[in-house]
């Protein structure tokens, strides 16, 4: 258990790491950033920052030394990097969630394995498995690279009649898992929170919208039947207990069918706080990130409960440019991220409208996670 005054190292100097370090100071904790990229928006708001590359091993030392726990805020941390650090110092979560989430073929047999529905996938290292792939499933279907997608990137939809050998050319030739088409109703995540000693909190349901693959909304509570959200929490604390998982990870799921029938099936994992836990900032007693350092630095773990309906929404590229009339809006609350340039497609900030509802506060009891 850390003690006020303790300091966390971050891995990883983008929003989530900023933000990360702005719920640790309100703890009194302090941190410690490590990025490659001299303009990490997470170097503006921690007390010591070093850039340096992650396979900088000297770096990795140094940094190791004056820290007294390691977290990461993306998953494409290189594992050889996380090994060493966990060979010093404490690393929550650990490198299995690391190596389990980095390949999309791991992830997906992990989650069968524990007994809980996938779309149906198949492993693909050249074109003749991409077509026996493409026999067993069906069309359409979508090419993944089994590592370092994320925001649509690195995968590509097969519809029907069009060339498998074009596919397998587009995501360069490279090891890829083929995953069936889902036909879903909508798209849902659950943000959770796991201690060591294996208590466990679970954020309400969350309903997303994407647009062009990247995030768009997150709206809570979801449209979801009662008994397909206590699927989700249960989906999320079996997947934590198996992980051995330390801090906050989200599973990210399909809805899929209707009425009784309704239920998800999970499509990724990702080990560490996520875009759709934003709203927890202001719709929540304890924000994700709070909830994160308090997993992490194995303190008691927050109330959950909504203080309302909520909904965030991601401002992209020129969006950040609205900041001032977004701030005018009454029930809103604008978080940026201290980037310099609003690119297409790149995360500039959020924005999470709050409608304080005390009839649409959940708390969510332990027993039905």
């Amino acid at each position: 258990m850390l003690k006020p005054g303790s300091v966390i190292g971050i891995l990883g100097g983008g929003q989530l790491g900023r933000m990360i370090a702005l719920a640790a100071a309100e703890l009194g904790l302090k941190t410690h950033i490590l990025c490659p990229d001299k303009d990490s928006p997470a170097f503006h708001v921690s007390e010591h920052h070093v850039c340096a590359p992650y396979d900088d091993f000297a770096a990795l030392e140094r940094f190791a030394a004056g820290v007294d726990v390691v977290t990461y805020e993306f998953e494409n941390v290189p594992l050889a990097t996380a090994e060493f650090l966990a060979a010093r110092v404490p690393l929550r979560p650990g490198a299995k969630a690391l190596a389990i989430t980095q390949d999309r073929l791991a992830e997906k047999s992990f989650v069968r394995d524990l007994g809980i529905e996938t779309a149906p996938f198949a492993a693909v290292d050249d074109l003749a498995s991409l077509e026996a792939g493409v026999a067993a499933l069906g069309l359409p279907a979508v090419l993944k690279t089994r590592r370092f997608g994320y925001d649509g990137k690195g995968q590509v939809l097969i519809r029907p009649e069009e060339d498998l050998t074009a596919a397998w050319h587009a995501l360069g030739r490279q090891s890829a898992i083929l995953e069936g088409f889902v036909a879903f109703e909508r798209e849902v995540s659950v943000v959770a929170a796991r201690r060591a000693d294996g208590a466990f909190q679970a954020f309400d349901v969350t309903e997303n919208v994407h647009r062009e693959h990247i995030l768009h909304t997150s709206t809570v509570p979801a449209t979801l039947s009662a008994g397909a959200a206590r699927q989700a929490r249960s989906i999320a604390r079996t997947i934590g207990d198996a992980l051995d998982y330390e801090g906050v990870f989200a599973v990210e799921l399909f809805v899929v069918g209707c009425g009784a029938a309704e239920r998800v099936i999970v499509n990724e994992i990702a080990p560490r706080v996520h875009n759709s836990g934003h709203w927890t900032q202001d719709g929540a007693v304890t924000s994700q990130f709070e909830q994160h350092v308090r997993a992490i630095a194995g303190w008691p773990l927050g109330e959950v409960a909504r203080v309302g309906r909520a909904q965030m929404t991601n401002l992209i590229g020129a969006d950040v440019h609205d900041w001032h009339a977004l701030l005018a809006e009454p029930g809103t609350h604008v978080h940026l991220y201290g980037k310099d340039e609003a690119r297409a497609g790149r995360k500039m900030g959020h924005v999470v409208r709050v409608r304080r509802d005390p009839e649409a506060c959940a708390h969510i009891p332990e027993d039905d996670c």
